[in-house]
């Protein structure tokens, strides 16, 4: 099993000591949403016989989805640490499943889950799982989480509720953003500032996918901390290919590749969307000849492209 790094600190107030659950680094908080007197229907059962069978937990309420851009992980590697570390802090295991074993379909659809593309499940690759701690009749805390690997990444949903207050610290691996105006040296912020556009060089896409590669880029957060320290800036990323293939074809690839990258500086870097266009040229703009494969190489390409500053 992989080992998992990096943490996020859930706290759940009152008698009840904090809880740390650890997902691996790399995992980006994508939605949380905490409400103050919430009703939480907490699965404690498969699907079976059209019903999932349910805890109504009433209290505040916690919910959180987490991105992790790791390509390998399985359902299970992303559970089984947080279900040894709620054992731990004194919580009970009532549902422990797995895909068609939580009953497909039907189980993700009568679960609580929170909206794509926040969250996302694969029907045939999730795993959930329900603790609880506290008395029958008394106060009672619910923890569920669901885990899905999707291709390229994984998702993780965490929905804690309890009649204790809930508090939730996130511990964050992105970039300390600048202050606004401080202008940051280096060939990328050069780059754009001198010509208005760069080459984002070095980024690994799968031959012929749009997948971008784990990482870390270090252009990527060169880009990025560029773009924290002029608020104004907008840019579009364009991506574009070599001439192997057809045109429709390629266009669609280089689209692809340009919105990998957005998403990338969106969710790793807290780049404001609106600041960022994703658009794809095919191999109608060469940096270099496609007739040697050095060149075809060059012009497998996403570059930045300054639309305000």
């Amino acid at each position: 099993m992989k080992p998992i790094l990096g943490a996020v600190l859930i706290g759940v107030a009152g008698a009840a000591q904090a809880v740390e659950l650890t997902l691996p680094t790399g995992a980006h908080q994508m939605i949380t949403r905490d409400t103050a007197q919430d009703r939480f229907l907490a699965p404690v059962g498969v699907f079976a016989d059209g019903d999932l069978p349910n805890l109504v937990v009433e209290g505040p309420i916690a919910r959180s989805a987490w991105r992790i851009e790791v390509a390998d992980l399985t359902p299970l590697q992303l559970i089984a640490p947080l279900r040894s570390q709620l054992e731990e802090a004194g919580f009970r295991i009532v549902l422990d499943c797995e895909a068609q074993a939580c009953g497909g379909h039907d189980f993700r659809f009568s679960a609580e889950v929170l909206p794509a593309p926040n969250m996302y499940v694969n029907i045939r690759s999730y795993h959930a799982l329900t603790a609880l701690r506290g008395e029958e009749g008394g106060a009672i805390q619910a923890v569920s989480v669901m885990a899905s690997a999707a291709s390229g990444a994984s998702f993780v949903q965490i929905i804690q509720a309890g009649t204790d207050a809930v508090e939730t610290t996130v511990q964050t691996t992105a970039p300390t953003p600048l202050p606004s105006g401080v202008p940051v040296a280096g060939p990328i912020p050069e780059a754009l500032a001198g010509n208005g556009h760069v080459v984002l060089s070095q980024l690994d896409f799968e031959s012929g996918t749009s997948q971008l590669g784990q990482g870390p880029f270090s252009v990527l957060e060169e880009l990025a901390r560029a773009l924290q320290a002029q608020p104004e800036m907008r840019i579009a990323l364009v991506g574009h290919t070599d001439n192997i293939g057809g045109l429709d074809g390629n266009i669609a690839l280089s689209v692809s590749r340009a919105q990998a990258v957005r998403e990338r500086l969106i969710t790793q870097y807290a780049i404001s969307p609106d600041r960022l266009e994703a658009r794809g040229m095919g191999y109608l703009s060469p940096h270099t000849t496609n007739t040697t494969e050095a060149g075809r190489e060059a012009n497998r390409r996403v570059e930045a492209v300054v639309l305000a500053q």
